[in-house]
């Protein structure tokens, strides 16, 4: 029996993946719905930019990862830096990651920086994304920065973001566990505190990336999850079957967004899933681009001035 071999599968169903049913579906949602030569129009918030630290990937050159989520019908693509797992330098990853969005992107890529609030003047690195970069948002990774989400120090992270209007983005796992080398091993971030850190900063917008391979994996309160309307869920990792649609019959189609997580995945794989959840017109639209666009749409960060000003203001309004 032939050994079963992902790479090849995945060849094989690209042209499965990008097929009618999908492309039907997207632009069927509106007018504005389909990109030129009749793709799709996809908000992938979560690719990466730089390079895996353990291996080469197709796609881990700028260029190359912008033609290619292009051909996919791509018009923006949220991306953080492979930097910034190991990187101490947090505030020159950002810089870069800023300086390639803006050379390479030509519009596409929308920089989400790093912020590792165990290091030293960390608050500094959030004010940079925010008031020097104009990032949207910023991409944390406790599993690699040595922290979890109950700890002080993230949620004053949470609380600064939410200031500054800033979208959060955890993601929660990286490489599988079979192939991570002993130098750079690290688990699945727990994500249970999330409930109660939403709770005591209601302001804050979080978008989960790589969250679980399946809802019963991940055994989190799903009915209290459905309070949120800040809290959202990407489905590169998704695995069970019909993953997608049970994601969206536990936490609503509103709560869950479109990422490929390019290059470390295949980024057909997520058109797959998509294809495999069987949704409306209307669902498959809101994942693609509408539920991401949404937090971006209309929610202008304050700039760095105005952000002074109301710091300043309580201060002076305090008794």
């Amino acid at each position: 029996m032939a050994q079963w071999n992902r790479r090849n599968f995945m060849k094989g169903s690209l042209a499965t993946a990008a097929s009618a049913p999908l492309l039907q579906a997207s632009a069927a949602a509106g007018p504005q719905a389909g990109a030129p030569g009749g793709a799709p129009r996809i908000v992938d918030t979560h690719v990466y930019l730089s390079r895996w630290p353990g291996r080469r990937m197709i796609g881990d050159q700028p260029d190359e990862l912008v033609n290619r989520l292009r051909k996919q019908g791509v018009t923006q693509a949220w991306a953080g830096s492979f930097d910034a797992l190991l990187h101490k330098d947090i505030g020159g990853v950002n810089a870069r990651l800023a300086a390639d969005c803006a050379q390479h992107g030509q519009g596409l890529l929308a920089p989400f920086g790093a912020v590792n609030p165990m290091l030293p003047d960390w608050e500094d690195d959030l004010r940079r994304c925010h008031e020097q970069f104009r990032m949207p948002g910023i991409r944390v990774h406790p599993n690699y920065h040595a922290y979890t989400l109950e700890d002080p120090a993230f949620s004053r992270l949470l609380r600064l973001a939410a200031e500054r209007n800033l979208i959060v983005q955890i993601a929660a796992w990286m490489e599988d566990e079979r192939t991570q080398i002993p130098a750079l091993e690290a688990q699945l971030v727990d994500l249970h505190p999330l409930v109660s850190l939403l709770e005591s900063v209601p302001k804050a917008r979080v978008m989960v990336l790589n969250g679980f391979v399946s809802l019963r994996s991940a055994r989190l309160p799903w009915d209290r999850i459905k309070r949120f309307d800040n809290l959202t869920f990407d489905i590169a990792m998704l695995e069970q079957l019909m993953g997608v649609k049970v994601l969206i019959d536990a936490v609503g189609v509103e709560r869950v967004v479109f990422g490929s997580y390019s290059p470390m995945f295949y980024f057909e794989s997520s058109f797959l899933k998509l294809r495999e959840a069987d949704l409306s017109a209307q669902q498959t639209e809101a994942v693609l681009r509408g539920n991401a666009f949404k937090w971006v749409a209309g929610k202008r960060g304050m700039t760095g001035g105005e952000h002074r000003r109301n710091r300043s203001q309580a201060k002076e309004t305090k008794p």
